[in-house]
């Protein structure tokens, strides 16, 4: 049987992060058809998951007198604080609708953790454990992937960037992503750091 050796990665695409959600990238949603449209060209399509317990220490509800966008330290390492955002379980959690879940072939959660944030669909923010998705996607002999989802400065830019780390060959399809920009220019800075990472950036 001849195993895809290209795979597709939808990162976080989650109604949290859909115009309307807990923590809503600007026109958010404007993917989710794109993604459907690239779905159908992949035999194997793989999703990650944002799955935080309630009490996750990136909420700045956990954290009195902090808002969202501040920073502090957590567990050593410098962590965004976010408004409460696809707590297990909850409706802002699960995968769009819109996405056809026989169309995915597996789905990988992260940020259980509450102790440490987890952009990447690979690792934790302090590489302390790995979700299983790149020991699964060699074990199924993918060796290239291409990455959409939300949000380009943070999940998909950690996610690709590890892809690359791991010896994946990696294309960023940017038409399926959309930036949070806490600052002007994140995702523009983003795309180039994935450049220079060797990631191809497909307009």
């Amino acid at each position: 049987m001849h195993m895809p050796a290209h795979a597709l990665i939808l990162v976080d695409l989650q109604p949290d992060f859909l115009p309307g959600g807990a923590l809503a990238v600007t026109a958010g949603d404007e993917v989710v058809p794109f993604a459907r449209h690239v779905m159908r060209e992949f035999a194997c399509v793989v999703a990650t998951q944002d799955w935080h317990p309630a009490n996750h220490g990136s909420f700045a509800s956990q954290h009195p007198g902090k808002q969202p966008g501040e920073l502090i330290e957590l567990n050593g390492l410098t962590q965004v604080l976010w408004p409460d955002h696809c707590v297990q379980g909850t409706p802002g959690a699960a995968l769009c609708k819109e996405l056809d879940p026989a169309s995915i072939t597996r789905v990988f959660r992260k940020g259980s953790d509450p102790g440490v944030d987890s952009y990447s669909g690979f690792f934790d923010n302090g590489r302390r454990n790995a979700t299983g998705l790149g020991d699964w996607l060699r074990a199924e002999g993918i060796t290239a992937l291409s990455v959409l989802g939300l949000a380009t400065d943070y999940c998909v830019k950690f996610t690709a960037l590890d892809a690359r780390d791991l010896g994946f060959d990696v294309t960023l399809l940017t038409q399926g992503c959309r930036g949070v920009e806490l600052h002007a220019g994140d995702v523009a800075r983003a795309l180039d750091e994935l450049r220079s990472a060797g990631v191809h950036v497909r307009e």
